[in-house]
């Protein structure tokens, strides 16, 4: 088996799916490579949808919504002979050229995009390929149906009347969860792990991250925190690639030695072993990650779209709270941080829902075990 796995750089999700994915194969011993699927458009045309995208969701989230409900209502702008289609599938002769250079046999897709131009390419090359669909979040989005793949990985078996209603035939789903990379599917002990990120094993601990961009009302929760918190509560604050909202954040309690900043980080894993809570948007990587660690969630519905069935996933299955406003945010998250017992429960939930390997799984069914 030689594999390509097709990822999207719209967010670090969909590339965190793919480099899971791709983490399992590598360990069985199989050529598994990652692309970016909108490079074989161009390099520009990549960089553009990934500023886009960037740009969006730290300035107008709105418009994210906006256009994902669009689609949604509105399916055949995806379909073929559109404008948006073409402009999404014309890099087929050089992802065909790849194929045959690389002698791949077997193709992922972890995005909608990805999807369509591989769905393009094999009906215009006639290429006779394996191809597999993983979705990235707690809902069918729009076009999936048209990417025409062999098989489709998708969250929760609850899905699938969703995914069959968008067009998936039933013979084709295979519900194995949303694959996060292996660490996350380990725990440390919390005290340790406070103690690795530089929190007082006895204190209370808040994670605050909204995406890899840093996105939604992350100033305005972190000055809520701070009025609330006493001196035996931390929080760390992730600002991802936000430098801008590092900056801020670090002139407004940059002296707290109760305030935690972080940039970009890989150590996501350490700081969820060390959180008591987790306040995060409801991306379809990051609560999966968090449920993989039992991790309690607030949810912050930063830019809806896709994001609001995952959401609305979790906070039904009782893994997470969610408010419509930083001050109510954060009011549920210390509350929840004085209620020992409904946080165990809220784990226990959480790890009901993600209970097993998805990356192994996808694996064992394309490999045929």
């Amino acid at each position: 088996m030689r594999v390509l796995i097709l990822t999207c750089a719209t967010g670090q999700g969909h590339n965190a799916c793919a480099h899971a994915i791709q983490q399992v194969f590598l360990h069985n011993g199989v050529v598994c490579d990652v692309e970016d699927a909108l490079r074989f458009t161009s390099q520009k045309f990549a960089q553009f949808m990934s500023w886009g995208h960037t740009t969006m969701y730290r300035h107008v989230p709105w418009l994210f919504d906006r256009g994902y409900n669009y689609a949604q209502d509105h399916q055949k702008v995806l379909k073929e002979d559109t404008a948006v289609h073409h402009m999404l599938t014309a890099g087929i002769q050089r992802l065909h050229d790849c194929i045959l250079h690389n002698g791949y046999d077997t193709l992922i897709c972890t995005h909608v995009f990805s999807g369509l131009l591989v769905a393009q390419m094999k009906k215009e090359f006639h290429t006779v390929i394996r191809t597999a669909f993983v979705a990235t979040d707690y809902t069918c989005s729009p076009g999936v149906a048209a990417t025409d793949a062999d098989v489709y990985f998708i969250a929760d078996s609850s899905l699938t009347d969703e995914f069959a209603a968008q067009g998936v035939p039933r013979e084709k789903i295979s519900a194995v969860g949303i694959p996060v990379d292996t660490k996350f599917y380990s725990c440390c002990d919390r005290e340790l792990a406070k103690n690795k990120v530089g929190v007082q094993p006895s204190h209370g601990h808040l994670l605050l991250m909204c995406g890899s961009m840093g996105c939604g009302p992350m100033e305005e929760l972190a000055k809520e925190f701070m009025h609330r918190m006493d001196k035996q509560t931390e929080l760390s604050i992730v600002c991802g690639t936000n430098e801008k909202l590092l900056k801020k954040l670090d002139a407004l309690g940059g002296n707290d030695e109760r305030i935690h900043l972080y940039g970009f980080t890989n150590d996501i894993d350490t700081l969820m072993d060390s959180a008591d809570i987790y306040i995060t948007k409801p991306g379809g990587l990051s609560t999966t990650e968090a449920a993989a660690k039992g991790v309690p969630m607030v949810l912050i519905d930063a830019v809806a779209g896709c994001e609001t069935p995952n959401m609305e996933f979790f906070f039904s299955r009782g893994g997470a709270l969610t408010g419509k406003t930083p001050t109510i945010l954060a009011d549920m998250a210390c509350v929840l941080l004085d209620d020992p017992l409904r946080r165990q429960v809220m784990r226990e939930n959480l790890r009901f829902v993600c209970n097993g390997n998805a990356a192994q799984q996808i694996y064992d069914i394309l490999n045929g075990k």
